[in-house]
C-alpha cells in the first residue's frame, strides 16, 4: 500500500543554488545569463572535409564523422559518394560525465557490413581552449587526417573544439551526449525550441439582408436563414422574420481567426424546406486578408457580394450563370479586443490585437529552468521505469520548451529564458511532461499516437513578485488521478521580474484590466465561452505543426481548456474559500457580542467612550476608520509574504476528497453511465453544477482581493493602498465631514450624461489585485 503524503511533501521549499557561477548581491545577480547554474561542455564542431581517399570500388566513399569521448559517441549523417562533404553539426558532452583525458574525431566510410577508417584527428582535453559567452565564436580550423599510428594520411577536416557553457550560441542545436540512445528522427523532439502564438483577430461578420433569392418552390414563403463557415467554426442566423425572396437579418457573427489567414469564410443563404431538409439558395466565399481592420468600435463600410448557385446539367455540378442573388453584409476584423485563448484567472497576455494600441513595455520577466527533483517513473522501458523530462514555459505570445533530459529521475536543465512584461497583473504557467516521441514519433498503436504525460504545473503571478529580487524555490509537481492527488516530483526555478520605471507600473493599476472594447461593446458570455473554445482549438493546431511539434495535449494542458467542467470538489473548495472570506466577518460580529455582553469590563468601557467621541465628533470617523486600516498595513508589513504562491492541495481540496467524488470528476462527458434518463439529468446537472461552481469562484475571489489590500501580497498595490488612506485620513480630517458627506452624496446620484462606461479607477485597481485562485489545483 503506498505511503499517504505527508502535508509538508507539498510544501514550497526556498533554495540557494550556485546562481551564474558567481554570487548573489543582496537580491540581485551581477553576472550573464545569472538565473541557472553554470554547466560546463565541451564542444565539437564538425564542418567539412575535403579530399577524402576512395574507399569504395566505384572510386568514392560514403563519408560521416563519429566524435568519439570515452563511453559516449555522436556521429554525423553520412553523404553518397562524396569526397567532399559538408556537415555543419555541433556535439556538446557534458564535463560531468567526462570519462576520457582525449576526444577523438574519426572520419569513417559507410558500408554494408563494416564501416571502414579513413582517418582521425585526436585532441587532448587540457590543451582545448575555454570560451566565456559573448566572446567571438571560435573559428573552426583545417586539420590533417591521421591513421592509427598518427601517420598523416590523404583528407583534411575542418573542425573547432572547445570548452563552453549553456550560453554558447551552438547549445541550442547541439547534439548532447545523454541523447546517445535517440534515433536520428528523435533528435528534433529533444532540443530547446522557441513557439510563438499565431496573431488571433475576432472576424465580426453583420449580416444585414439578402435580395432576389431563388427558392425552387415559388409558392410558399421561405424560411432563410445563413449558415456561415470559417474553417471548423460554424454558425448561423435565426431565420429571417421576412418571409420573402429579400429576406433581413441584421445580426452579428463572430469568429475566430489566426494570421496568416489560410482559411477562407464561406457564407451560404439556406432555405428551410421540411424538416431537416435545406436547399442552398446561393454561396459566397470571403478571403480574409481582404478585410477592414478596425481598432475601435466605428462603423466599417456595407459591401454587397454576389451569391453562386450551382445547378446539375448531365450529372455535374455547373455554375449557374443566370443566377443574379447578392447579400449584403458588414465584415471586419476586430483588432481593439484581447482574444482571449487562456483562463481568464490565469491570462499572461491582456493586451489588444492591433499593435498600434500596444503601450510600452514596464518591465523583464526572467525565469531560469534549474533541475527537477524526484520524478516518478512515468513509462516502462526494458522491464524498468524511466522519465524522459522537459519543461515547457508559456507568457505572452511567446512558449518555451527546454530539451529533454533522457532517462533520469533527478535532470538539470539549467536553461534561461526572457519575456516582456506590459501588465504585472498576469501570470506565467510552466509545466513538465514527459517525452513520449524519442523514437521518431512515438508508438503509433493508439488514435493520433503516443502522448506526451504531464508530470506537473506551476503558476506564479507576477504582482506577488518584489522587483528586482530573485526567487529561488523548489515548487512540489501535483497531479490528481482517478485514485487521488499524487505528487510527481518537484521543480527548482528561478524567478526575477525586474521593473523599468515604477511610476509607469503603479499608473496600470488605475487602467482597466482588459482592452477599452471590452467594455465599451462587450461580449456576452455564452459568445466569450465560444470563442475562448475556438482560440485554443486554433492555438493547440497551429503549435502542433510546428517542427518540433508542441503538441495539443501540452497546449491545452497549458491553456487549461477543461477547467470550466464541473467538479464536487472544486466547488466544495470554492465553498470553503467563501467561509474563509466571511470567517473574519463572524469574529468582528462575535468580538461586537462580547462587547455587548460585558464579557470584558474595561474593553467595553473603552468601547463607550470612543463611540461618545465620535457621536460628539462625528468629522473624526471616517479619518479614524482609515488611520486604522493605515496602522493595521503597517502592521501586517512584517508578516507579508516572502515566497510566491503555489499549488495547494488543501485550498483545492484535493488531499481529502471522497472516491466517489473523484470518479464523478474523472467520468466522462458526456457519462458513461448506461441508462439514458440517467445520462440527461446527470449531464444536466453537471452543466448547472460548473456555472455555479464559476459564480462560487467568482465570488471568493472578490472577498480574497478584499483581503489582498493590506496583505502585501502584492507589495505595490498594497503601498498604494496604504498610502491612500494615509492621505485620505488627513484630507477627511481637515474637510468638514458635511462637505464630504454632500460631494460624495451628490457624486453617487450623478446624472448618466456624466458617467463613463470605462471601469472607474478605484475599481480597475481592485479588479488587478490578487487572489487565491492563483494556487487553486
Amino acid at each position: 500500500m503506498q505511503r499517504p503524503h505527508l502535508p509538508e511533501d507539498f510544501a514550497l521549499k526556498e533554495t540557494s543554488p550556485h546562481l551564474g557561477g558567481g554570487g548573489l548581491t543582496g537580491d540581485k545577480l551581477t553576472s550573464t545569463y545569472d538565473l541557472v547554474e553554470q554547466m560546463q561542455y565541451l564542444y565539437v564542431r564538425v564542418v567539412k572535409a575535403k579530399d577524402l581517399p576512395a574507399k569504395d570500388v566505384t572510386g568514392s566513399c560514403d563519408p560521416y564523422v563519429e566524435v568519439k569521448l570515452g563511453n559516449y559517441k555522436g556521429t554525423t549523417r553520412h553523404f553518397e559518394k562524396k569526397t567532399n562533404p559538408e556537415w555543419n553539426q555541433v556535439f556538446a558532452f557534458s564535463k560531468e560525465r567526462i570519462q576520457s583525458s582525449v576526444v577523438e574525431v574519426l572520419v569513417k566510410d559507410k558500408d554494408f557490413v563494416k564501416d571502414d577508417f579513413i582517418g582521425r584527428i585526436m585532441f587532448d582535453l587540457n590543451e582545448v581552449p575555454k570560451r566565456v559567452p559573448p566572446d567571438s565564436p571560435l573559428a573552426p580550423q583545417w586539420y590533417r587526417l591521421e591513421d592509427r599510428k598518427n601517420d598523416k594520411v590523404k583528407g583534411e577536416l575542418m573542425l573547432a573544439v572547445w570548452m563552453g557553457t549553456q550560453a554558447d550560441e551552438a547549445f541550442p542545436e547541439a547534439w548532447h551526449s545523454d541523447a546517445a540512445t535517440v534515433t536520428s528522427d528523435g533528435l528534433a523532439n529533444i532540443r530547446s525550441k522557441v513557439y510563438l502564438s499565431p496573431k488571433l483577430w475576432y472576424v465580426r461578420v453583420n449580416v444585414i439582408e439578402a435580395q432576389d433569392l431563388q427558392p425552387t418552390d415559388k409558392g410558399r414563403y421561405p424560411e432563410v436563414y445563413v449558415k456561415a463557415i470559417l474553417g471548423n467554426q460554424a454558425l448561423r442566423t435565426k431565420v429571417s422574420p421576412t418571409r420573402n425572396i429579400n429576406p433581413m437579418w441584421n445580426e452579428d457573427l463572430l469568429f475566430v481567426a489566426a494570421e496568416p489567414f489560410e482559411e477562407h469564410l464561406v457564407l451560404s443563404v439556406e432555405d428551410r424546406v421540411a424538416p431537416n431538409k435545406d436547399e442552398v439558395l446561393g454561396r459566397c466565399v470571403i478571403p480574409l486578408q481582404n478585410l477592414d481592420r478596425r481598432l475601435d468600435y466605428k462603423a466599417v463600410n456595407t459591401r454587397w457580394f454576389n451569391l453562386e448557385k450551382h445547378v446539375i446539367v448531365d450529372g455535374e455540378k455547373k455554375k449557374d450563370a443566370k443566377f443574379a442573388s447578392r447579400i449584403h453584409l458588414r465584415i471586419c476584423l476586430d483588432g481593439g479586443y484581447h482574444v482571449l485563448d487562456e483562463s481568464t484567472h490565469y491570462s499572461s497576455d491582456l493586451r489588444p490585437t492591433a499593435k498600434p494600441l500596444w503601450k510600452p513595455s514596464i518591465g523583464v520577466l526572467e525565469l531560469g529552468v534549474l533541475s527537477a527533483h524526484g520524478l516518478m517513473p512515468m513509462k516502462t522501458k526494458d522491464g524498468r521505469g524511466t522519465t524522459d523530462a522537459y519543461c515547457v514555459a508559456k507568457y505572452g505570445q511567446k512558449w518555451v520548451r527546454t530539451r529533454t533530459i533522457i532517462d533520469n529521475f533527478f535532470p538539470k536543465w539549467n536553461e534561461q529564458y526572457t519575456w516582456e512584461v506590459f501588465d504585472p497583473c498576469t501570470v506565467i504557467t510552466i509545466g513538465v511532461f514527459d517525452n513520449c516521441h524519442l523514437s521518431g514519433g512515438g508508438d503509433k498503436s493508439g488514435p493520433g499516437g503516443a502522448k506526451d504525460s504531464r508530470i506537473g504545473k506551476v503558476r506564479v503571478r507576477l504582482s506577488t513578485l518584489e522587483t528586482d529580487r530573485v526567487y529561488t524555490h523548489m515548487y512540489p509537481l501535483l497531479v490528481l488521478h482517478s485514485s487521488g492527488v499524487k505528487k510527481m516530483g518537484e521543480i527548482q526555478l528561478a524567478v526575477r521580474f525586474t521593473c523599468s520605471s515604477l511610476l509607469n507600473m503603479m499608473h496600470i493599476y488605475s487602467q482597466p484590466l482588459l482592452p477599452k472594447m471590452h467594455y465599451l461593446h462587450p461580449f456576452s458570455v455564452p459568445q466569450l465561452d465560444n470563442l475562448r473554445h475556438q482560440a485554443t482549438q486554433i492555438v493547440s493546431m497551429r503549435l502542433s505543426r510546428a517542427e518540433p511539434p508542441l503538441r495539443r495535449e501540452i497546449v491545452e494542458y497549458m491553456l487549461d481548456v477543461d477547467s470550466h467542467m464541473w467538479s464536487m470538489r472544486r466547488s466544495k473548495a470554492n465553498f470553503f474559500r467563501i467561509m474563509a472570506v466571511l470567517r473574519g466577518l463572524v469574529a468582528v460580529s462575535t468580538w461586537f457580542d462580547q462587547i455587548c455582553k460585558w464579557k470584558n469590563p474595561l474593553t467595553t468601557v473603552l468601547i463607550h467612550v470612543l463611540f461618545l467621541i465620535l457621536v460628539l465628533y462625528p468629522e473624526l470617523i471616517l479619518p479614524t476608520i482609515f488611520l486604522y486600516l493605515f496602522l493595521i498595513g503597517v502592521w501586517h508589513y512584517r508578516w507579508r509574504p516572502r515566497h510566491p504562491p503555489h499549488m495547494d492541495t488543501q485550498l483545492s481540496h484535493a488531499d481529502k476528497v471522497h472516491p466517489d467524488e473523484l470518479d464523478e470528476e474523472f467520468d466522462t462527458f458526456p457519462t458513461s453511465r448506461p441508462a439514458d434518463m440517467v445520462r440527461m439529468r446527470y449531464d444536466r446537472l453537471r452543466s448547472v453544477a460548473g456555472r455555479i461552481q464559476t459564480v462560487v469562484g467568482d465570488l471568493a475571489t472578490q472577498g480574497e482581493r478584499f483581503q489582498a489590500l493590506l496583505s502585501w501580497r502584492d507589495p505595490r498595490a498594497t503601498a498604494l493602498f496604504v498610502v491612500f488612506c494615509l492621505i485620505a485620513a488627513i484630507v477627511l480630517y481637515v474637510t468638514p465631514f458635511q462637505v464630504v458627506a454632500l460631494l460624495s452624496g451628490f457624486y453617487v446620484l450623478r446624472h448618466p450624461r456624466f458617467r463613463h462606461k470605462l471601469p472607474s479607477v478605484p475599481l480597475n485597481y481592485f479588479r488587478r489585485l490578487p487572489a487565491r485562485t492563483d494556487s487553486m489545483l
